[in-house]
């Protein structure tokens, strides 16, 4: 299906004209909860969604796009700041441990998960080149099936327009960047290029790293504006010395240190992705969508955890090739209401290296793993958008997938078939209720599945086939407009999944293991005010709670003790100024609880802290700009902390920090 709708488009784009492009203009923390009236996206989901714009995300001197999300409320970011493996982001009581994704990452529509559900493509887009990020949380989308059991996480990148702009970056810790971006919107033609380069000593010692980056679209438009076809091609390559985790007394006494043994850690990432989307309005009712893509990663790391552990080489070799399709039809005026129909399939093909080796300064002594395993993926949703009255919107959905594949441990020449799931349904249902214009009303309920990741998906040492475990999620939220200068957000959500699999981190098997049965449960709150129109405030919190209700029956210690590594509270608070119309600041706070770092909840909790930022920015002239940013400006100590089963390891984060923006419009 989706190859037919490529080769239409290809036809009706050949002798096209150009297009009004189309671009995102939401603040930050601005509240969209809407029911589908056109092709469903991720504004329309009946959730709970936050879009970050476009001007907050180009002033931000980032290392890592992962870091962008730390303004998007109820966020939790996971800082491990060792080399290429910077951090991640995570939501909904899920940790960022690696354990286990509960994010299905996108950029541009192209999904963007590693085989274990990690984000390390999250890179590929440069900031400069970014027009918005959208966050879907909750069990409630249809349109995503593997990893999408928290939400899902959609960058975008600009389309269309004429400009040609450069940022220059400088700062602490010899810090430098350089970004380009160019739009040439030329007749039937648009192009969009961004390039990256950015070298840095980091924070503490033997951390040096650098990175290369390119990402170009080219997209056809039909010439009356229905249709579209385009190629995207992104990599991104990056270099990074690990400084290693201390002990607690090694982290108190000189954080910024990296100890001798980890003399030799370094990592080198490559990764490329490739796309081709179309899109045609059919009709007045029918909007069909199509795109075949590939992703490939290949990571050569060498890590060593600690004084006792032995330093390991780890070889990742990826290959993604996927296809999806969507149909969007209006039946416009039935007897049950006004009626939309949205539906769409999709499949990915994965072709996954893993190798370990244990290792002297980057010497090999013994191999402990050498895995191949294919991991293929097919899925399907339909959905249905009913309004029987004007006011109200109701959403049934379903959404049905199937895994297979197969693994063969190379070191002993043993194949394995993958666990028969069989297909995996799951049913959605939201509804969005129109009181009035500044108070809406919305519920849904939502099933999402996850299954083992690594070998953990394959009948290893078992002679049954395990189920997936699915995990179940409510929310009933009120989007609130109490004043034409205020609007809000308060939204009470649970999850609650069977038979958890996490993934056992640092095991040579690259295996996964039962939890047990866990909830996880919260509310969110979020403000957003301009009292005038040179003044904005925004505040959110997040409280959440995460467990483990029913224990496996191996870990009988662990029922009724809390998930590591999730905090009780998340928050937010910031503030913009425009003082004149060539100056303005803006300051915010971000600030999360203490954490347990595991499963017993034996020992003390880590993890919390509260970081005031800030940054002046002086407009020249139209096309010149310098923005002077302040990170963690008191100068907090504060800590990522890990426990490898015998102590407690640490990552300090970063000090005090000063970084200088020129951006210029050419």
């Amino acid at each position: 299906m989706a190859i037919a709708i490529l080769a239409c488009l290809i036809s009706d784009a050949a002798s096209a004209q150009p297009s009004t492009p189309q671009s995102t203009a939401l603040t930050l923390g601005e509240i969209v909860v809407s029911a589908p009236g056109g092709a469903l996206e991720t504004e329309q989901v009946p959730t709970s969604v936050n879009v970050l714009p476009q001007e907050r995300i180009e002033g931000q001197p980032v290392a890592n796009n992962w870091q962008l999300f730390e303004m998007v409320p109820g966020v939790m970011l996971t800082q491990f700041n060792q080399g290429t493996t910077s951090g991640k982001f995570s939501m909904r009581g899920f940790n960022g441990e690696g354990e286990i994704n509960a994010v299905k990452l996108l950029i541009d529509g192209v999904p963007s998960n590693s085989n274990d559900g990690n984000m390390p493509y999250i890179d590929l887009a440069p900031s400069l080149d970014i027009e918005s990020i959208e966050l879907v949380r909750g069990t409630n989308d249809p349109r995503y099936g593997l990893h999408n059991i928290a939400g899902n996480a959609n960058i975008v990148t600009r389309m269309g327009g004429d400009y040609r702009r450069v940022r220059a970056t400088v700062g602490s810790f010899n810090t430098q960047e350089v970004q380009a971006a160019i739009g040439v919107d030329s007749g039937a033609l648009t192009q969009n290029l961004a390039i990256i380069g950015r070298q840095s000593d980091g924070h503490r010692e033997h951390s040096d790293s650098d990175a290369l980056g390119f990402s170009g679209k080219w997209f056809l438009h039909s010439e009356d504006g229905q249709g579209q076809i385009g190629l995207i091609a992104r990599h991104h390559r990056a270099n990074a010395e690990e400084a290693g985790y201390l002990t607690k007394a090694q982290a108190k006494n000189d954080p910024d240190q990296s100890p001798s043994y980890n003399a030799t850690d370094e990592d080198e990432r490559r990764m490329t992705q490739l796309a081709l989307q179309a899109e045609r309005q059919i009709s007045e009712r029918l909007q069909l969508k199509g795109q075949v893509y590939s992703n490939q990663i290949y990571d050569h790391r060498y890590v060593r955890f600690s004084a006792s552990a032995s330093q390991q080489e780890r070889l990742v070799d990826e290959d993604h090739v996927g296809l999806s399709a969507t149909a969007t039809y209006a039946l416009g005026q039935t007897a049950l209401g006004e009626v939309q129909l949205s539906g769409g399939v999709d499949t990915e093909r994965q072709d996954n290296r893993s190798e370990r080796y244990n290792t002297v300064a980057q010497v090999r002594t013994s191999q402990t793993r050498d895995q191949q395993f294919d991991f293929n993926t097919v899925g399907a949703f339909a959905q249905a958008s009913v309004k029987p009255t004007p006011q109200l919107t109701l959403t049934p959905a379903l959404r049905v997938d199937r895994i297979s594949g197969d693994y063969t441990n190379q070191l002993t020449g043993a194949r394995y078939d993958m666990n028969d799931y069989g297909l995996i349904p799951q049913p959605k249902f939201g509804a969005v209720y129109v009181y009035s214009e500044p108070l809406i009303f919305y519920g849904n309920v939502g099933r999402s599945f996850q299954v083992g990741v690594g070998t953990g998906s394959y009948k290893v040492n078992q002679s049954r086939d395990l189920e997936p475990s699915i995990n179940d999620g409510w929310e009933t939220g009120v989007k609130f407009r109490p004043l034409s200068s205020m609007n809000g957000r308060f939204a009470v959500w649970r999850q609650v999944a069977s038979n958890e699999a996490v993934r056992k981190l640092n095991d040579p098997s690259n295996a996964s293991e039962n939890i047990g049965s866990t909830r996880r449960e919260g509310v969110d709150l979020e403000l957003n005010a301009r009292p005038n129109r040179d003044l904005g405030l925004w505040f959110s919190l997040t409280a959440q709670r995460a467990e483990i209700v029913r224990a496996a029956s191996n870990a009988s210690n662990t029922e009724g003790k809390e998930l590591d590594h999730v905090p009780h509270l998340i928050s937010g608070l910031g503030v913009d100024h425009q003082v004149t119309p060539a100056l303005s600041w803006s300051a915010w706070v971000n600030s999360q609880s203490d954490y347990y770092i595991e499963k017993t909840n034996s020992t003390p909790k880590y993890g919390g802290y509260t970081l005031l930022n800030a940054s002046v920015s002086y407009q020249f002239s139209p096309k010149v700009a310098l923005e002077v940013q302040g990170r963690n400006l008191t100068d907090r100590y504060y800590e990522y902390v890990w426990h490898d089963g015998t102590q407690s390891l640490h990552a300090p984060g970063a000090p005090r920090s000063v970084y200088a923006l020129l951006n210029v419009s050419l």
